[in-house]
């Protein structure tokens, strides 16, 4: 066995409390095993403790962490491993790979630099030595003409090729353990489609074995061999993932599996982890759209071009946007789908003049919102609101969920006094599946998916009629993800919002939209109704996103899987 976990608990110092030590239980008696020449996976919703328990095995935890129980790595007890002894391991025997790229490379290094630096200290290569390694490993995780890219800096490289050099990093010693934390969940499906089947390939080709963390059983259902299922610091269940996937066990694992939108099944609602728990079932979602609703934004031509200097005189015109046209119904959504660098975020941003447009037109209610200025734009502002990707960086940390709240109602002279505005502050709480406890808390205090619900009361502040939702849910949880697409469908139905949806996750849309448009390099590719444009894709591009997107366990036609319950 290469791997064994056994009886593995982690808790946090908090500090002292009435004169005793408080510490909090993140994992809570965890065992499992990753035998050689094979990929685990470590499944659960954030706070779960799988992320606490991989960086245990290195000990790459904050100073307040205390382990107990044992790790063995061919025999050896990690644990009882000096920090000498533990650094000659990291990077040599065992590797990782982290969810974000540009915060695990060094800025001021190249790409070559960081290469290097594991071959020179722990394989004793020389410079010349390494730097030809360094080639060679670009070239194995497919980085296109690898000599010139080394001597290039992470922010030179897109987020899939930055993924690639940390694979790069990782495997330059030739590790007997590979730890990926969730590798691919920033990326778009292609990308993560080609990470995964490169991680697979190495894998291979290196005869290692993979830890693989992730929240998306339909990711770890597509390169797993094993799968261990956490919730609340406990494993709620272990078993080969063809098992996990025909006959889970546990209600928590079931849950997982359901509360992801599908390509093949078409629900109104989705269910949530806390309904299947309870063994509820989820309320049917009424559909009270318009056929004949009115078009309150229509797009005509929109451009977006930047322009970068050349040489002394000269410049450079780079195109993000090329002529862009659409229609959006009342109490509709429009789903904006394609590849990082597509042109899609772009397109949101300058339609609501966050970028301004180097051309066409944008329509609503008949009035060109690109020619408007002064108090005209200020009040039609009020009208079309964004949400965007990230809620850790949207919400001003300084600022009160009050004062969040309050802030633009009051800029927009909505509500007759503070104590008016409060009152519609809390009602929107509720509206989001919130209470008026919160408004006094800051939004280091809360999880992602609640500063998601946060930032849309926000918006709702204003009496909006379209939301751009720029990438709203692809940072959350596949459970929270759920939970916020559930809402956003009540909040249309309520209020007759209409959206605009953009996203590179197919099975999202296709949720929540009712007709999709795909770009790519700033072109719309393919434009239709949402069930018409997914069951016959008229362009190879859409028909490779699709291709691309993970639908978990699959068995091989021949292969007569025998489950035990």
């Amino acid at each position: 066995m290469l791997l064994r976990i056994q009886d593995l608990k982690v808790a946090f110092r908090m500090g002292r409390h009435n004169g005793e030590m408080q510490r909090t239980l993140a994992v809570k008696g965890v065992s499992f095993d990753v035998p050689e020449n094979s990929t685990v996976a470590l499944v659960g919703e954030s706070g779960s403790g799988k992320s606490v328990t991989a960086m245990s095995i290195l000990n790459l935890l904050p100073e307040n962490a205390e382990r107990s129980g044992r790790i063995e790595f061919q025999g050896r007890d990690l644990l009882q491993t000096s920090l000498r002894d533990l650094q000659a391991i990291r990077g040599r025997e065992i590797a990782c790979v982290f969810q974000d790229p540009m915060s695990s490379l060094n800025p001021v290094f190249t790409v070559a630099d960081q290469i290097m630096e594991p071959l020179i200290k722990h394989m004793g290569m020389s410079r010349r030595q390494a730097l030809v390694r360094a080639e060679e490993l670009l070239n194995e995780v497919g980085i296109p003409d690898p000599k010139r890219r080394l001597k290039a800096y992470p922010h030179e490289m897109s987020g899939g090729q930055q993924q690639r050099v940390m694979i790069a990093v990782a495997l330059a010693c030739s590790p007997k353990l590979l730890i990926a934390d969730e590798p691919t969940t920033a990326l778009d499906v292609t990308i993560q489609r080609q990470v995964m089947d490169l991680m697979a390939r190495l894998k291979e080709s290196h005869k290692m074995s993979l830890l693989f963390i992730s929240h998306d059983l339909g990711v770890v259902g597509e390169i797993s061999d094993q799968v261990v299922v956490m919730r609340h610091g406990e494993i709620r269940e272990k078993a080969p993932v063809a098992k996990i996937f025909k006959n889970p066990q546990d209600r928590y694992t079931k849950a997982l599996l359901a509360c992801r939108p599908s390509l093949t099944e078409n629900p109104d609602r989705l269910m949530v982890i806390d309904d299947h728990m309870a063994g509820r079932e989820s309320q049917a979602h009424v559909n009270r759209k318009d056929p004949a609703a009115p078009v309150i934004l229509e797009v005509r031509g929109l451009k977006k071009s930047f322009f970068f200097k050349k040489g002394l005189f000269g410049q450079q015109e780079f195109v993000a946007v090329k002529d862009v046209n659409f229609k959006l119904r009342k109490g509709y959504t429009l789903g904006v789908v394609g590849e990082s660098g597509s042109g899609k975020t772009t397109m949101g941003l300058t339609l609501l003049r966050l970028h301004e447009p180097t051309g066409g037109e944008v329509l609503f209610e008949g009035q060109d919102l690109l020619k408007m200025s002064g108090p005209d734009w200020q009040k039609m502002r009020r009208r079309i609101q964004v949400v965007f990707q990230n809620p850790y960086a949207s919400l001003n940390p300084r600022f009160t969920i009050a004062q969040t709240l309050v802030e633009p109602m009051e800029i927009h002279g909505i509500g007759q006094d503070h104590a008016d505005r409060l009152a519609r502050a809390s009602a929107l709480l509720t509206k989001v599946g919130l209470d008026d406890t919160v408004l006094g808390k800051y939004p280091h205090e809360f999880s992602g998916g609640q500063r998601q619900r946060i930032a849309i009361a926000r918006c709702l502040t204003l009496n909006p009629e379209v939301l751009v939702l720029d990438e709203s849910v692809s940072a959350l949880d596949v459970s929270v993800q759920a939970q916020v697409l559930n809402l956003l469908k009540d909040l249309q139905d309520e209020f007759g919002l209409s959206y605009i949806f953009i996203s590179h996750d197919l099975a999202v849309v296709k949720f929540i939209s009712d007709e999709v448009l795909v770009m790519q390099n700033g072109d719309v590719v393919e434009q239709n109704e949402t069930q018409a444009l997914l069951k016959q894709p008229r362009q190879d591009y859409t028909r490779r996103l699709l291709g691309a997107v993970p639908r978990g366990y699959q068995a091989p036609a021949d292969e007569a899987v025998a489950l035990v319950s």
